[in-house]
């Protein structure tokens, strides 16, 4: 089904990211909803606006952090557990609340009346200028400029899924929108639908489908528990695990590259599997190749740099930068010290952004947060924040 209140924009950009409370351990919709008292923050702010801010969250608010000095330019205390994202312009970031997604003015250091009501709010996607989320407590995709939002909330274009499920979306610049299938019970593959949101094709072999990414000439990967999908040029085609199980639930992506970065877990029955290898998949020639980082990570680690190297942050406290042409990794970047991924997916660990040529870790154990320039490996920044980071985002450019 498909509701439209705008026609459809042209399109620019790209990433994935992750939000709803599920096994896989991708978000939550748990986030709590401010107080009246605390939603104060998001009118008459005083304070002088942040060039290029930083947002992370702490166990019940948010800093956001100069982009520079990352110095905290303002504290928003916010209860609960809460998930942030870019939402695709250079000056908001994306909330997850239990009613829903909402938008916050990361410049001006303000939350906002933008909201997208809806139970579980899960991925937020931007590509081509538009940005995507799926709501996962109904299966609603919503669409809209992001640049819209320095006008107020902006027109919508929405589909519906069959069923609400754990899901994941994304629109290309042909307006054709690439969406997951399943169930609350069961994840099975993606659709395609072209522009008036008729099928196009689709494919079911993608058990678990979970995550996506898309790599130089807009190809779409998304994840499955034996393998990817790949949709490009109008087609669908499986490439599967060199293992039976073989689990790719996250993934990085580039415009200058047409090897996706992912995850790869192989151990179905692992009450937390901490996986030492990753993938790459060459959507050239839909083939997959496994890479030895000989230290494990987690869901947050995953990243790509400005030249299209992939960027994985182990728990050896290393950033390892991997030529994926090669399928190799080529150096480490010495961040934090060594640390363990916790057990509940929701408890702090180090996380990695990404925004043009710095990466920005964090390390709840120091309370600290790091810019990493990633071609030198030089410090450009550190601070120590007065509680536990622990996911990090930020405007775009």
């Amino acid at each position: 089904m498909t509701t439209t209140t705008r026609p459809r924009a042209a399109a620019g950009i790209t990433l994935l990211i992750a939000t709803s409370l599920v096994l896989t351990a991708c978000g939550a919709d748990t986030a709590g909803r401010p107080t009246a008292k605390q939603d104060q923050n998001k009118s008459g702010a005083s304070a002088q606006p942040v060039a290029d801010p930083l947002v992370t969250t702490y166990e019940g608010g948010l800093y956001v952090l100069d982009g520079q000095s990352l110095k905290v330019a303002k504290d928003i205390p916010l209860a609960d557990f809460n998930r942030v994202n870019p939402v695709g312009d250079d000056r908001h970031v994306m909330l997850s609340t239990p009613e829903g997604f909402r938008v916050m003015d990361a410049v001006n250091q303000q939350l906002t009346d933008i909201e997208f009501k809806g139970p579980k709010p899960g991925h937020v996607v931007q590509h081509a200028d538009r940005t995507v989320l799926f709501t996962d407590g109904t299966g609603q995709v919503t669409i809209f400029d992001p640049h819209d939002l320095a006008k107020g909330k902006p027109a919508t274009t929405t589909y519906t899924s069959a069923a609400p499920h754990h899901g994941v979306a994304i629109e290309l610049k042909n307006g054709r929108l690439v969406s997951t299938l399943g169930t609350e019970e069961k994840r099975t593959g993606i659709v395609v639908l072209d522009e008036d949101r008729k099928e196009v094709t689709r494919n079911e072999e993608c058990a678990g489908v979970h995550g996506e990414a898309t790599a130089k000439d807009e190809v779409v990967v998304v994840g499955c528990e034996d393998g990817v999908l790949i949709y490009k040029n109008g087609a669908i085609t499986k490439v599967r695990s060199p293992t039976a199980y073989g689990r790719i639930g996250n993934q990085a992506g580039s415009d200058q590259s047409p090897i996706v970065l992912g995850d790869f877990k192989q151990d179905k029955d692992a009450e937390l599997e901490r996986p030492q290898q990753v993938s790459l998949i060459n959507t050239t020639t839909a083939k997959m190749k496994l890479v030895d980082i000989n230290t494990s990570y987690t869901f947050r680690s995953l990243a790509r740099g400005p030249q299209g190297e992939g960027l994985v942050l182990g728990t050896d406290g290393k950033i390892h930068v991997i030529d994926p042409e090669a399928g190799k990794v080529t150096r480490t970047i010495q961040v934090t010290g060594a640390w363990q991924e916790p057990l509940e997916w929701q408890q702090p660990r180090p996380a990695l952004f990404v925004r043009e040529h710095t990466a920005y870790v964090t390390d709840p154990a120091t309370k600290k947060i790091h810019a990493i320039d990633i071609a030198t490996g030089k410090e450009l920044a550190s601070v120590t924040l007065p509680t536990a980071p622990n996911e990090i985002s930020g405007v775009m450019h």
